[in-house]
């Protein structure tokens, strides 16, 4: 009877003899994650987004280039890992990102773990956007000598800015020593140690009197309310880097407030701020904030020139 029942568990335990393809991988993949009901934002924002990610990436292969490989066999010990994965995802609710210490911004691959949030700014995607490549950008790009990124975290935006402004040098500033550890990794990932410094401290506290032409940010952002009530993938990112205070601004208005100082005459801040408009608005009457959408996103950006913060 001991028996019968041992060999009954390991046929449970035993993967379906169908899940040898990629295809059929991303497939229970799916499933098991609509089924768990587990929450998206972190670098996908669907079941299936979620399993090609995890699925792909996990096996080394190219996450944007799914349907070549949907239909290659998978070995039975890649399975069994990728299987693994998938029920630590369900389970633990561990983000994917942290499970594969790997993440995706404007399709560059960033390394990630704990000590820093999922990278996920609509900040990539404005930057490599027409703000910057159109016929009239915002600030000509190729002019840039200066880029100053606050709250840098993993590094990528301070990355992704060297792509967008070519003859840029970039400080990334972070308050955490821990983030920096990651976003160094990033730096030399990228080979770019000799276009971006890493900097500890206070927003703009350990850059002295240092100007630039242009400024981004991802602060923390996220409100009192919210925080209370984060899914578990998202409460398992730093919360240094996600509280914002009361109503999400705290940090936001310090911005604000000595961003023009740092600026050059014709520069610009390119600031994130989540469901922040109406505040901001509403603090700052007369502050000309020109809101910018994403496709993802309805005002969840701001740029604002030099002039317009010294006003």
């Amino acid at each position: 009877m001991a028996k019968r029942a041992n060999r009954t568990a390991a046929r449970r335990r035993t993967p379906a003899p169908r899940l040898a393809t990629v295809r059929s991988l991303v497939r229970h993949a799916q499933g098991r994650f609509a089924k768990a009901r587990l929450a998206y934002g972190q670098g996908a924002h669907s079941p299936l987004e979620e399993a090609i990610f995890l699925v792909y990436q996990a096996l080394g292969l190219p996450v944007h280039r799914v349907e070549p490989f949907l239909a290659k066999t998978v070995t039975a010990a890649r399975r069994d890992r990728v299987l693994a994965l998938i029920e630590r995802r369900v389970a633990e609710k561990i983000p994917a990102a942290y499970l594969l210490k790997r993440a995706w911004l404007q399709d560059l691959s960033f390394y990630v773990d704990e000590r820093v949030i999922v990278p996920r700014s609509y900040l990539g995607e404005l930057l490599y956007g027409e703000l910057f490549r159109g016929d009239r950008p915002l600030i000509d790009p190729a002019k840039v000598a200066r880029v100053l990124d606050l709250c840098t975290g993993s590094g990528c935006l301070a990355v992704l800015a060297c792509q967008v402004f070519p003859n840029a040098r970039v400080d990334a500033v972070d308050l955490s020593k821990d983030a920096l550890e990651v976003a160094a990794i990033n730096v030399a990932a990228h080979g770019l140690a000799d276009r971006i410094a890493l900097h500890r401290g206070d927003l703009f506290a350990p850059l002295g009197g240092a100007v630039y032409d242009v400024i981004v940010s991802n602060p923390p952002y996220v409100d009192a309310e919210a925080m209370a009530r984060l899914p578990k993938e998202y409460a398992r990112e730093p919360a240094m880097a996600l509280s914002g205070g009361r109503d999400g601004l705290a940090i936001v208005r310090r911005i604000l407030r000595d961003a023009a100082v740092h600026l050059s005459p014709q520069g610009g801040l390119l600031c994130e701020v989540g469901r922040g408009r109406a505040g901001l608005e509403r603090d700052y009457p007369r502050t000309p904030f020109l809101w910018l959408d994403t496709a993802e996103s309805e005002g969840e950006v701001f740029w604002i020139t030099a002039a317009g913060l010294r006003r």
